[in-house]
């Protein structure tokens, strides 16, 4: 896990030369990065990602996980519950109730996810 802020990094093209963008990553439980979607938007890049994983079925996105760039909020967990991923982790903050739908939803979360730490809630 905590290779993966650098990695998403990496694949961050409009990142690279905004330095203000969000990024919404799909990674594999061997910590590749499959899928990323960019938007000035966190909500924007989530639903970008969500239509770019549409050809995946539920066995394949059991075993995935979310990696957003930014805070983690509800409405982002309310999307990760309807696309089916079981694990969420975010390089900033998650909400109070972001964590709570996760719970209710048997979602995992990780939030401050960094090269040398990460915080689990759920």
């Amino acid at each position: 896990l905590m290779q993966l802020p650098d990695a998403l990094r990496e694949k961050q093209l409009a990142f690279r030369f905004t330095g203000g963008i969000h990024a919404a990553a799909l990674f594999n439980f061997k910590g590749e990065i499959e899928y990323v979607r960019e938007d000035v938007g966190r909500h924007n890049a989530m639903d970008k990602l969500v239509g770019a994983t549409n050809g995946l079925n539920q066995e394949e996105r059991q075993k995935m996980g979310v990696l957003l760039s930014g805070r983690l909020s509800f409405e982002l967990i309310q999307k990760i519950a309807m696309a089916g991923f079981p694990l969420v982790c975010s390089i900033g903050a998650p909400s109070s109730l972001a964590i709570k739908l996760a719970s209710d939803a048997g979602i995992r979360v990780v939030g401050f996810l960094k090269p040398d730490r990460f915080n689990m809630y759920c």
